[in-house]
């Protein structure tokens, strides 16, 4: 599940310490996995067709490592971990695939007409993940799976948020219109960062989204054994602390985009043991 730095693929738990050391190597084949085909999509000076054809070869590594094939050279150092991984804890190829699907979609749809839109993009990009963990934990009946999905979701929200201006600037809006229309806050004014009166509006409720999601998803960590509890723990609160930080900014993201520091760490240790 997504981790408390609430930025890119760090926001993914990599194998940190308080993950057993027995599935480390897992958590991060994992990663890299992700993290690959997420540099395929954004990094870097290629166009799109480019990146489309890299995430193509990309998958059809994975789908050689899922059928117990050699994956080509070009990404050996991912795919081949991946495979022990999928190997020895019969990962899923569902989750994997739908990662790529996300990855695909930022380089095609760059607008969401509603919330349903977003979440049906939020399933692909955040859920698997925490599906992937939730596999590797031996945690996944209809609940945790549910629970799980909450976070992922609104800790993939509140990246949207915190990110707003980094995304715009790339032609790029993860709000949905159907909320600019009732707020009457043009797209094209979030696109050029240009604030109107009634943008706080619109982004308070956002967040107040980003919010109610994680605290819908907040009993699994409850459930989620051991360290790896205290883990996801941290996750919540990074997430709660970062949508904190928004309104204390007076939802001022199209300027400024808040991150955590060394002064979060207490209040969010001492939430995390309150939970």
């Amino acid at each position: 599940m997504p981790a408390v730095s609430i930025d890119h693929y760090e926001n993914f738990p990599v194998a940190s310490a308080l993950c057993p050391a027995r599935l480390r190597p897992a958590v991060r084949a994992i990663y890299a996995y992700a993290r690959t085909a997420d540099d395929l999509a954004d990094e870097g000076d290629a166009d799109r067709l480019c990146r489309l054809g890299d995430l193509a070869a990309y998958r059809e590594d994975l789908h050689a490592v899922l059928q117990g094939a050699a994956p080509s050279r070009r990404w050996s150092h991912v795919f081949l971990p991946l495979a022990d991984a999928i190997r020895d804890y019969r990962l899923p190829g569902a989750p994997l695939e739908a990662l790529l699907d996300a990855f695909v979609q930022d380089l095609t749809k760059h607008r969401y007409l509603d919330r349903e839109e977003l979440l049906a993009y939020c399933e692909r990009s955040a859920n698997p993940v925490g599906r992937l963990m939730l596999h590797l934990y031996g945690l996944d009946d209809e609940q945790a799976r549910r629970e799980s999905d909450a976070i992922c979701t609104g800790l993939q929200l509140t990246n949207f948020w915190q990110d707003l201006r980094v995304d715009t600037a790339r032609g790029r809006l993860y709000v949905p219109l159907d909320a600019c229309r009732r707020h009457d806050v043009p797209p094209a004014s979030l696109l050029a960062h240009q604030e109107t009166p009634r943008t706080p509006a619109l982004l308070r409720e956002l967040v107040d989204w980003a919010e109610s999601l994680l605290r819908e998803g907040a009993p699994l960590v409850r459930r989620v054994p051991g360290r790896a509890g205290w883990e996801l723990r941290l996750v919540v609160q990074g997430g709660l602390r970062i949508l904190e930080r928004i309104r204390r900014l007076n939802y001022a993201m199209l300027h400024t985009r808040p991150v955590l520091g060394p002064r979060d760490a207490w209040p969010m240790l001492w939430r995390a043991w309150r939970m």
